[in-house]
């Protein structure tokens, strides 16, 4: 068994405040939930109304399933065009 984490640092041009940005996060999060069955939470950044960090999660039996969800994750994200994507890390333990 592997763990995968993927740490998206993203930055939200649209958000004015930090309604604003909670409202995208919860939106970005809940689909990734229920898309891909992974655990996500904002890591950083909390502070801020336009810039966030978010943290997601998976177990998996081995290594390039888990490298393959990791990056379906990352396009999903891009394509959604909620957030601009400006920082990627990526780590299978």
């Amino acid at each position: 068994m592997v763990i995968g984490v993927l740490r998206l640092t993203l930055y939200m041009s649209e958000s004015g405040s930090l309604k604003g940005k909670r409202r995208i996060l919860r939106s970005i999060k809940d689909r990734l939930r229920s898309q891909f069955n992974v655990s996500v939470a904002e890591v950083d950044h909390q502070d801020l109304w336009q810039k966030a960090e978010l943290a997601i999660a998976l177990a998996a039996a081995d290594r390039d399933y888990a490298d393959k969800v990791m990056q379906t994750i990352l396009g999903k994200v891009e394509s959604w065009h909620l957030a601009e994507v400006i920082d990627v890390q990526m780590e299978i333990i």
